[in-house]
């Protein structure tokens, strides 16, 4: 009788294959946005997933200015960072936080979704962001990566 094995990726033999995408997140709600970006991010959108191996893609966010939160969460959602000195903890509004720095919105709620450690701090290097339309990396020829709202 055969048996069929598993495909497990292993640092050793060799690099996963990394493509390029491209979001437009105009319109996009925040959450539903960072979820599908964080699967492609962490490569559970392929066939040879392994957990413990970094071989998702890279993932070019456009117009990040236009991303949504639903219902009251932009009066009552909450930001927080702390400046390592006492009492140093600021907080602020979802609204304020999408109007001024949409980029760090995006990116914490991907953060949230990434395995935290060595692993999760390198996958989220291949996160790019931008406020505009326009970005660099016209060179890696991105695909475009529909999310439905």
């Amino acid at each position: 009788m055969m048996t069929q094995k598993s495909f497990w990726l292993t640092k050793e033999a060799g690099e996963a294959q990394r493509e390029w995408f491209v979001v437009d997140a105009t319109g996009q709600t925040l959450g539903r946005l960072a979820s599908r970006i964080a699967m492609v991010l962490r490569g559970k959108h392929k066939a040879t997933y392994t957990p413990n191996v970094d071989m998702g893609d890279f993932v070019i966010v456009l117009n990040a200015g236009g991303v949504r939160l639903t219902g009251t969460k932009p009066d009552k959602k909450l930001y927080h960072h702390h400046t390592l000195y006492p009492g140093g903890l600021k907080t602020r509004l979802a609204k304020d936080v999408l109007a001024d720095d949409p980029e760090r919105a995006i990116r914490e709620a991907v953060w949230g979704m990434m395995p935290k450690g060595p692993l999760g701090r390198r996958i989220i290097k291949k996160l790019k962001i931008y406020k505009g339309a326009e970005h660099e990396h016209t060179a890696q020829q991105p695909r475009v990566l529909e999310i439905k709202n």
